[in-house]
């Protein structure tokens, strides 16, 4: 049998989530982002930028956990990276205390798809949210490329909503929409919830 959990990542992580996130782009995005966009991607680059992600976060409030599917060897099979919010969060014109100081922003959620469907972005999610729950933090909010419908569908099955915002991302003289989607963090653990 199968299990699945999740934990801070590690530095020696950091080459296994660039993976991941190469990986998981070539496949979901692959109809979203120019080809060449995403086959120039450097995955030593991404892992640089994990590395330090990990290493020397912003602040204590920003992490990176890590999705482990545990059998017979366990493997990274996805990752999530958040914060509190920051210029990066607002939607274009918006002032840049629209979104306050109690608000994260989840900047990645992925998860390799050869292992999706066994909830681990679910587990991701929750351990996130149990750790905004502890930095005080009241609301979160991410932006899901528009035609990415994996993403705004699983994230609307756990609570999220548009939040009317959008702007496009300019990747390499093409736009490409994003909607912003919000949620409320409960101020309690929600039944079932992750305790991780």
């Amino acid at each position: 049998m199968a299990l699945g959990y999740v934990r801070p990542a590690r530095p020696e992580d950091a080459g296994e989530i660039a993976r991941i996130q190469l990986a998981t782009w070539r496949v979901a995005y692959r109809r979203i982002l120019p080809r060449h966009v995403l086959d120039n991607l450097d995955e030593a680059f991404l892992a640089r930028r994990w590395s330090a992600a990990v290493l020397e976060p912003p602040s204590s409030a920003h992490r990176v956990l890590v999705a482990v599917e545990q059998a017979e060897q366990s493997y990274l099979v996805g990752f999530a990276a958040s914060g509190p919010a920051d210029g990066e969060a607002l939607a274009p014109g918006e002032p840049a205390d629209a979104l306050g100081p109690d608000v994260a922003a989840v900047t990645d959620l992925l998860v390799e798809p050869r292992w999706g469907r066994r909830g681990h972005g679910s587990r991701l999610l929750a351990a996130a949210v149990d750790l905004w729950r502890e930095d005080g933090l009241s609301r979160a909010v991410a932006w899901a490329f528009d035609a990415d419908e994996a993403t705004r569908k699983f994230l609307t099955s756990t609570g999220w909503e548009p939040d009317g915002a959008a702007r496009a991302l300019d990747v390499d003289d093409m736009l490409v929409p994003q909607v912003r989607l919000h949620v409320g963090v409960p101020s309690e653990p929600v039944s079932g919830e992750s305790q991780e």
